[in-house]
């Protein structure tokens, strides 16, 4: 992962800029890209911090507020909902929400859908009789 350029390379980088050299030779010479050099300089003509910003973050949740309330609600209405069956019930009462927003809610809340109870797939009936098989290709 990359990491932040230093702030003592980043005053410095600075302090070569405010003499008058061009950002492509000061980006050579410390051995940063173009666009990192462009940057600085920026940010030291305006006088702000040299320091670097924050990286990463998750992503902010989506479904926040009344939206999460009713899917809430739909969940504690009807538990064996399909994903797609919540996504369109949430666009039925205006929530333009796509199918992964509510199944990335649907996991971080711990539920997941099961074909049945013991979590394994369904199976054909035990009592039924078996298919048949052909006897001849020709039949």
């Amino acid at each position: 992962m990359p990491r932040p350029l230093s702030l003592d390379l980043r005053q410095r980088v600075a302090s070569v800029l405010k003499e008058g050299e061009t950002v492509r030779a000061v980006a050579k010479r410390f051995g940063i890209s173009v666009a990192s050099a462009v940057r600085i300089g920026q940010l030291s003509r305006a006088g702000k911090g040299l320091g670097p910003a924050k990286m990463g973050g998750g992503r902010a949740p989506i479904l926040e507020g009344s939206p999460k309330v009713i899917l809430e609600a739909l969940l504690a209405e009807k538990n064996d909902w399909t994903v797609r069956d919540l996504s369109a019930a949430l666009k039925a009462k205006h929530i333009e929400i796509s199918y992964d927003s509510v199944w990335r809610f649907l996991r971080k809340q711990g539920l997941s859908f099961k074909k049945n109870a013991d979590g394994q797939r369904a199976r054909p009936p035990e009592s039924g009789a078996p298919s048949g098989t052909v006897e001849s290709p020709s039949a």
